[in-house]
């Protein structure tokens, strides 16, 4: 997590990546890519010079510039310039089309396998062998999610997962426990959510349960014993009766409690980030939320009743969606070079290393616990774990469940057409929140949609490789 209160990576999501692809030379169909027009030494030996470009990336916090003084230490006489905040992908895209691009761009994992195929970044081949990068020691989800075509196109950093956060108190009130809020059992979870909801003048006081539609869709699903898409990347599924199922369940949980509209608007009226969050004001009852958040609530609320759980299959089994950030070369990059070294040595296990001893003094000055980092880097994360430091109940179960839940998660596979794929579930899904279709037919027209755009890109990734 890049700051105690905030997420790491809040970049661009699918449905405006296909919008700014189409508004751009890069277009949306799959583009003809290409490699350097010259050979690049990568080697660790290679002298670097001239200027780094940076796009995407700020150095905000303690995690953030103890790694960057690693990675300027590393380039020697380079300069580097950040262009801080979010991506923008109509500036990086257009900046490609026209032949100007970065010569580095820090993106969300799930967009690099519409980019490469559009060919706005390279494949990294050569950066990782020359600059002897282990891939083996990333996470094997983080990795496979910067893979196409069996090419590496990015270097995977942070990791993002859930955990169940709920209100103990309220749990308690209702006669309830984490195993009828967890998804362990979807029957618990919807009687749950309407015993811990209240209403007051038919306005919506408590919220009791929040099943986080739209993103959440794989994560139910998943839990459901079903995939988006297939491991190949290939086949959507997103008709699949257990994926239909899982969405049924997620929306009807809302249903109970007066409609999405209603909870969302509830939900968006709190001070998530602040001292007065749902679950310091006793007005939501459980969710299933991204790690980072951990850190938040301790830092804001450390005294707010809550309790934690990993979210779990309908087995019982700890279940976790994984998504994150990564660093890509961008087509046409002038200084390639310095790029691919700073992506190896901000990913790196000393880098880690170095960032969680920082974030551990200024947790320490704060006397508050160090609840750890999760990467993409596993050997990385092995090492933080075991500089993680107690802050009492519950926090040091939601710490455990955290890690729990990092080597319990999956992420969907990359593919050339996953931002098309993307904006295909989540607006069918959004259509059955607003109440526009029913699962069923949301899904099946998804279907449609997102296995054209698929046949579409690998027929043309097909092409564009040979």
């Amino acid at each position: 997590m890049a700051r105690a209160t905030r997420k790491t990576t809040r970049t661009i999501g699918a449905v405006g990546l296909c919008a700014v692809l189409a508004a751009t030379a890069v277009g949306c169909a799959v583009g003809t890519g290409g490699g350097p027009t010259q050979k690049v030494d990568y080697s660790r030996t290679a002298t670097l010079d001239g200027t780094l470009h940076v796009m995407g990336f700020s150095g905000v916090d303690e995690v953030a510039t103890s790694r960057m003084d690693l990675a300027k230490k590393a380039l020697g006489a380079v300069s580097v310039k950040l262009t801080e905040g979010d991506l923008d992908l109509q500036q990086f895209l257009s900046a490609v089309a026209t032949g100007s691009p970065p010569d580095l761009v820090y993106a969300n994992r799930s967009q690099i396998g519409s980019l490469a195929a559009r060919g706005a970044i390279l494949p990294l081949e050569d950066c990782i062998a020359g600059e002897d990068i282990d891939t083996k020691m990333y996470v094997p989800s983080a990795l496979a999610q910067v893979t196409l075509g069996g090419h590496v196109y990015g270097i995977p950093e942070f990791n993002t997962v859930q955990v169940t956060m709920a209100n103990a108190a309220l749990l308690k009130a209702a006669g309830l426990t984490l195993d009828d809020v967890d998804g362990s059992d979807w029957s618990a979870m919807s009687a749950a959510a309407t015993k811990l909801m209240k209403k007051q003048n038919g306005k919506l006081q408590v919220i009791g349960v929040d099943t986080k539609l739209p993103e959440f869709l794989p994560l139910w699903a998943k839990a459901n014993g079903a995939d988006l898409i297939s491991a190949d990347g290939k086949k959507a599924q997103l008709d699949d009766p257990k994926v239909v199922e899982a969405l049924t369940w997620a929306v009807s949980v809302y249903d109970e409690q007066g409609g999405f509209s209603a909870v969302k608007a509830y939900r968006d009226s709190a001070d998530f980030f602040g001292k007065g969050n749902q679950f310091a004001t006793n007005v939501l009852g459980a969710m299933p939320m991204e790690q980072w958040y951990i850190n938040t609530l301790n830092e804001v609320s450390p005294k707010a009743p809550m309790a934690f759980d990993t979210v779990r299959d309908r087995q019982g089994a700890t279940i976790a969606f994984a998504s994150g950030s990564a660093w890509a070369i961008p087509k046409g990059a002038k200084n390639p070079k310095a790029a691919c070294r700073w992506a190896r040595v901000m990913t790196s296990v000393d880098a880690w290393k170095a960032a969680a001893n920082a974030r551990l003094t200024a947790r320490e000055k704060d006397h508050k616990p160090f609840t750890g980092i999760l990467t993409g880097n596993a050997e990385a994360d092995a090492i933080v774990q075991k500089m993680v430091t107690s802050g009492g109940e519950p926090w040091d179960t939601a710490v455990a469940d955290m890690y729990e839940a990092n080597k319990a998660a999956f992420s969907l596979p990359a593919n050339p057409a996953d931002a098309e794929f993307t904006t295909a579930w989540q607006d069918a899904v959004n259509s059955v929140l607003n109440g526009q279709a029913t699962p069923e037919q949301a899904m099946a027209g998804a279907q449609k949609v997102a296995q054209k755009a698929l046949d579409d890109a690998w027929a043309a990734w097909g092409e564009q490789k040979k």
